[in-house]
């Protein structure tokens, strides 16, 4: 797994670091007991503070992706299929959101969206 952060992004360090080993962890690319990198190591990595990666090993832990033992590490928790489901449905909602606003700019209506919504969908079926 490769973290990769941005300076220029809105969203800070922490949270990219966290966004994207909740992401590997869903996509399972990192499988349940899989160990992370140290928050030292990571940090060394990256090359920012260890408070950072802390912030975002911390945030995984209260969020259920990942349980850290003294002395031994941090590891990849098994994911439920409602954890697995209800992510999958944010990702929807934000991409449904970007397509309203984009069609509403451009004076789609909701017929329209609903129809390329439906054609998109059952052509994906047939793949």
């Amino acid at each position: 797994m490769k973290i990769v952060i941005s300076n220029h992004s809105g969203t800070p360090i922490y949270e990219q670091i966290k966004d994207q080993i909740k992401e590997a962890i869903l996509a399972g690319e990192l499988k349940p007991d899989d160990m992370l990198p140290s928050i030292r190591q990571l940090a060394r990595d990256l090359k920012i503070s260890v408070i950072t990666t802390t912030r975002a090993y911390n945030d995984l832990e209260e969020e259920g992706f990942i349980v850290s033992v003294q002395g031994k590490g941090s590891f990849v928790l098994p994911q439920s299929k409602e954890m697995v489901r209800e992510n999958a449905l944010r990702k929807v909602e934000k991409g449904l959101w970007d397509a309203i606003v984009a069609a509403k700019a451009g004076r789609i209506s909701k017929n329209e969206v609903m129809q390329m919504l439906k054609v998109l969908y059952e052509e994906d079926e047939h793949e």
